[in-house]
């Protein structure tokens, strides 16, 4: 195995988003999928130093359950899970380009140009999401 065929977890990625979510902004993920996937976590976080805080979307990847579950927590309280997807697009050692869509109502997900699901905003205003977060089993190439 060479240096380039390892891949090693992202330990946590943490990035702003400067004057916070809303309207019309993208964000654009690029990575690809450990070889031997468990999962991996997307989160729009309200604190980029205390993630225990509101968070705005959580979208958690499962590779043992073939599922991508979204959620909030507001308060201190997780809100009702959502799970349905069309299918599950991600496959071990292929690499992937999620885009979150910011609307006014809601986020929407675009995996490799097609839509996957859409999480409405829970956190008001949707401008106190000021983070985002990545870990977990795959390597990212570009996150902007």
């Amino acid at each position: 195995m060479t240096e380039n065929d390892r891949c090693t977890t992202v330990e946590k990625y943490v990035g702003e988003i400067k004057g916070g979510l809303r309207p019309t902004m993208k964000i654009t993920i690029m990575g690809v999928i450990c070889p031997a996937p468990k999962s991996f976590s997307v989160t729009l976080l309200c604190d980029p130093m205390d993630a225990n805080l509101d968070i705005g979307l959580l979208l958690a990847v499962s590779f043992l359950e073939k599922s991508i579950v979204r959620n909030s927590r507001i308060a201190g309280k997780w809100g009702k899970e959502e799970k349905t997807i069309p299918y599950f697009p991600f496959t071990a050692g292929e690499s992937f380009k999620m885009e979150l869509l910011c609307e006014h109502q809601q986020i929407r997900v675009l995996l490799d140009g097609r839509q996957l699901c859409s999480f409405t905003h829970r956190v008001q205003p949707m401008q106190r999401v000021t983070a985002l977060q990545i870990s977990g089993d795959i390597k990212l190439t570009k996150v902007a």
